[in-house]
């Protein structure tokens, strides 16, 4: 069997939720290499090894220039769009760029950016469930109303009109608004996959059961409903989607869905229909690829809840070895393995750094450290004091020493001048870049 060759994938911008879920379902797929680019510094250079900073904005004409040195730079052969404008102008200049855009037809994309297109076209295709809207101020006759912008994303610019008086500070001037009804019931993300063949292979719907700034960030997911299913079916006919897909629907006051919008992209909550077995971004990918896929999704009442992640960068300690205690501090005082301290003693190993276990351990180190499942071939030294023993006149050369002991860190800083870690600060050790 021949091995597929490696595909280069280029996340633009890779700054966001989207780009976020794409890195994460891409990152350790077989024979993939991903790439990230940005117009500003941004969490992304903690995440993509590779990127590339300063391209120009959506909408400025050097935008298809720079991606196309990018592109040509590292040879890349997909673009994933991780931005709803940046998905239309990339698909609309597609034949521009040097590589292929991960996208659907240009008409969808084009449609789905816009809620007025959106609606009038679906209106068209005798889509019974949309709700009540209208596109100028002064045909709403039904209060409250919901006021947001024709194109935009998340809950940017939206607002709620009780009345007349509050629909007049709408700032129609400035930013073209669709009105529509107000729908008080439960809002929905439905995600769903359609294959290269047109069909629809994948429905999931997920609450949205806390959101920040548009982005669902507490979601579960629910069993299919009758009346949701109908609605991706007519959805995956009015449109000629390629890939991943997903749209929001809200509760009127009678129960019943009423569309909000559609998209033809990766959402940033796709990492839970991704933890049940659908990997959307990597599903997309192979669409473009030309290959047939198969999905297997597992049955399991799946609840995602984020926040807000720290990752670090440390760009002036420079260390060939790492020193670690044992006691309290690789095995806690409760008697469970630091996992997220493993984690950096291995990717620090991968990284060539040697590894240096520093302990006065009472018991048998080697029966313990077999008890909890920790090879001593991890480190390529161990080092038994005694009692009364000082780690400080052990560790030397470019070296960082982690220990739960304020005592012992103190001690090492002063003889050695080495950087010392408690345990709370490992986390700024680790490199998430893939």
């Amino acid at each position: 069997m021949t091995e597929r060759p490696v595909t280069k994938v280029l996340v633009f911008p890779a700054g966001t939720e989207i780009a976020f879920e794409i890195h994460a379902a891409l990152k350790n797929a077989k024979n993939i290499e991903l790439y990230g680019a940005t117009s500003v510094p941004c969490h992304a250079e903690m995440v993509f090894k590779r990127c590339e900073e300063g391209l120009p904005f959506v909408g400025d004409p050097a935008l298809v220039d720079a991606l196309n040195a990018c592109i040509d730079k590292y040879s890349i052969d997909y673009v994933y769009p991780a931005h709803d404008s940046v998905l239309l102008e990339l698909t609309e200049k597609q034949g521009l760029l040097h590589a292929m855009v991960v996208t659907s037809r240009k008409d969808t994309v084009r449609i789905c950016r816009s809620k007025s297109m959106t609606y009038h076209w679906l209106y068209d295709r005798k889509a019974w469930y949309l709700p009540e809207w209208y596109e100028c101020p002064e045909d709403v006759d039904t209060f409250p109303v919901f006021a947001k912008p024709s194109v935009g994303q998340g809950a940017e610019g939206a607002m709620k009109a009780d009345d007349r008086e509050a629909l007049d500070r709408v700032p129609v001037l400035e930013t073209d608004y669709i009105f529509c009804e107000y729908l008080p019931g439960q809002e929905i993300t439905v995600d769903c996959f359609t294959d290269r063949h047109g069909k629809l292979r994948y429905i999931g719907q997920r609450t949205r059961d806390r959101i920040r700034s548009g982005i669902a960030v507490r979601s579960h997911l629910m069993p299919l409903e009758e009346s949701v299913e109908k609605i991706a079916k007519h959805l995956n006919e009015a449109f000629d989607f390629n890939g991943a897909w997903f749209f929001q629907l809200k509760e009127d006051r009678n129960g019943k869905y009423k569309l909000l919008e559609v998209a033809p992209r990766i959402a940033g909550t796709m990492g839970l229909t991704r933890n049940i077995g659908v990997n959307m971004p990597l599903l997309t990918l192979y669409n473009m690829m030309g290959t047939d896929v198969e999905i297997l999704s597992n049955r399991t009442n799946l609840l995602l809840d984020r926040a807000f992640v720290s990752r670090f960068k440390m760009t002036d300690i420079k260390y060939d070895k790492v020193y670690v205690d044992y006691d309290d501090t690789l095995v806690l005082q409760d008697g469970k393995v630091n996992t997220m301290l493993l984690v950096f003693l291995y990717q620090a190993k991968d990284d060539g750094k040697k590894l240096i276990l520093l302990t006065r351990h009472d018991g048998n180190i080697f029966e313990d450290l077999k008890e909890h499942n920790i090879d001593l071939a991890l480190f390529d030294s161990l080092i038994l004091l005694g009692k009364n023993g000082r780690k400080a006149d052990y560790v030397d050369g470019k070296a960082i020493f982690i220990d739960d002991s304020f005592a012992e860190r103190k001690s090492v800083w002063g003889a050695c001048q080495a950087p010392v870690f408690d345990l709370d600060m490992v986390e700024s050790l680790l490199d998430w870049r893939v």
